[in-house]
């Protein structure tokens, strides 16, 4: 049975008033909040909410640096039956102000912005004062997030409290106890951090605050030793940067979950290496899903070859594989990835046109499915692999490419870190398959890198040129910056094999 994020959260506080619920490192002082006064402190936010006219509905705006305040405003901003839009403060003034206007926010929380009523997070209380607060239903709007790189008519995804607590609830990809330790490193904005603040607080966790900003992977493992972490989300970006520097960082951990790109298996088989008792979860999902859809729990003894495989589904969550007409197909065919379940946003906010085309009904079944856009194929024992994104994938000479199968097959050769692949049109007008690639060690025989390539992929997947970099460029949200890859030096005969 299905509930709201505030009555779960609520029970968990009411059983363990005293745990910790959150702790962070302001300077050099320990700071923290436990789960009684992390609920007395929320419910006097929704009070303030309450009283500045926001009703059940409505959407606030959530604009603060990772820290104590930010989460109570989360949770105060649902126990006033509105629903969190959560910025980053570091987003340009202009982006703000457009979601800002898109969503219809009535109230911010944190920042200051012109034309809107402005809230800061009051000092927790010593003693509940509020009472009069509306019932949220598992079915209310929980909050909107914008999809990362939206460009041109803002687009944002309606969550519901009941699509949360299911991801958090019971989940079969995880096991969390109450004296297990997540880390809050995700920026607000992206979805990751849904899992990492709910799935510490319905499950009467502590969730520990990673000082605001970006953090390096110098500093990362310094912080999750001395936090004593149990549970992380990396995304694959970080993941594979966090085993390059210090691969130490994930001793401690029982579990890593890694997803929003596809994992390098020679980073999967060097971190079970250095850490044998760590459980590694390869986590697939779209915004529009809530965070997961799939996961894969790595085992120990797994073979460790090709790609790796997305798993299985969540809970009360329902994979399809399906062909062009919208028919599901037989295990092991390729097709169009539907996600169904308890999982599956609202919809689109204000874009009738865009939920009508990405949630659709099963033509065999009536029942409702988010459209990926992703081509996966399912395995006779149910677990899916994941082909690649159906929009990412461009033609070369009329043949199909899908770069991560060029880019997997590139970072399996031992003086590859990491590789990422695109088109660039040469100077003659042609356009060409590139690779950009960072060094595992310090040399990279390229002669060596195409003849493994070609020993692997048909002609028209072997890279023409290699550009050597020192690292691929990541976005805010920690996944690679595919735009931002430099342009090769056409006349320079190191592009050149």
């Amino acid at each position: 049975m299905s509930t709201s994020v505030t009555d779960a959260f609520r029970c968990r506080a009411a059983r363990t008033p005293d745990a910790v619920a959150l702790s962070a490192e302001p300077g050099s002082v320990n700071v923290t909040v436990t789960y009684a006064e992390l609920d007395r402190w929320s419910d006097a936010l929704a009070g303030e909410l309450v009283e500045a006219g926001v009703r059940t509905g409505d959407r606030v705006a959530v604009c603060l640096e990772r820290s104590p305040q930010l989460v109570v405003a989360l949770l105060g901003v649902l126990k006033a039956g509105a629903a969190y839009v959560p910025i980053d403060p570091e987003d340009p003034e202009s982006r703000v102000s457009m979601m800002l206007a898109d969503a219809q926010v009535t109230v911010v929380v944190g920042q200051f912005f012109a034309g809107f009523t402005t809230l800061k997070v009051p000092p927790c209380p010593a003693r509940s004062t509020v009472d009069g607060l509306p019932e949220v239903a598992p079915e209310d709007l929980a909050y909107l997030m914008f999809t990362s790189g939206s460009t041109g008519k803002p687009k944002s995804v309606m969550i519901e409290h009941r699509n949360i607590t299911n991801l958090v609830t019971e989940p079969n990809y995880l096991d969390i106890s109450q004296d297990d330790r997540f880390l809050l490193l995700a920026p607000v904005a992206f979805d990751a951090a849904t899992f990492e603040i709910w799935g510490a607080l319905l499950n009467g966790a502590c969730l520990v605050l990673a000082p605001p900003g970006v953090m390096q992977a110098e500093e990362l493992g310094d912080l999750l030793r001395r936090n004593e972490i149990s549970i992380l989300f990396l995304t694959a970006a970080l993941f594979h940067r966090q085993i390059d520097v210090d691969v130490d960082a994930f001793k401690g951990l029982h579990t890593v979950i890694s997803g929003g790109d596809v994992l390098s298996l020679p980073h999967v088989r060097a971190l079970r290496e250095a850490v044998p008792e760590l459980q590694i979860v390869n986590a697939y999902g779209p915004t529009e899903a809530t965070t997961y859809a799939t996961c894969h729990r790595i085992g120990a003894g797994e073979v460790l070859a090709g790609a790796l495989p997305i798993g299985a589904a969540l809970q009360n969550v329902e994979i399809v594989i399906v062909d062009e007409e919208g028919n599901p197909v037989p295990a092991g065919t390729r097709g169009e990835l539907w996600v169904g379940g308890a999982q599956v946003a609202r919809g689109y906010w204000n874009r009738a046109d865009l939920t009508a085309e990405k949630f659709v009904r099963g033509s065999w079944n009536g029942e409702r499915y988010y459209r990926t856009g992703d081509e996966a194929r399912k395995r006779a024992d149910g677990v899916v692999e994941f082909l690649g994104r159906m929009d990412d994938q461009f033609k070369l000479r009329g043949f199909r490419i899908e770069p991560g199968e060029v880019e997997n097959a590139l970072t399996e050769h031992p003086q590859v870190r990491n590789a990422a692949v695109g088109l660039r049109t040469h100077p003659s007008g042609d356009r060409r398959l590139v690779a950009w690639v960072v060094k595992s060690g310090e040399e990279l025989d390229k002669r060596a890198l195409k003849a493994h390539m070609r020993a692997n992929m048909p002609e028209h997947m072997v890279p023409a040129g290699f550009v050597v970099v020192d690292a691929l460029p990541i976005t805010g949200n920690g996944k690679t910056d595919r735009k931002a890859l430099p342009e090769p030096d056409w006349n320079s005969k190191s592009l050149y094999i």
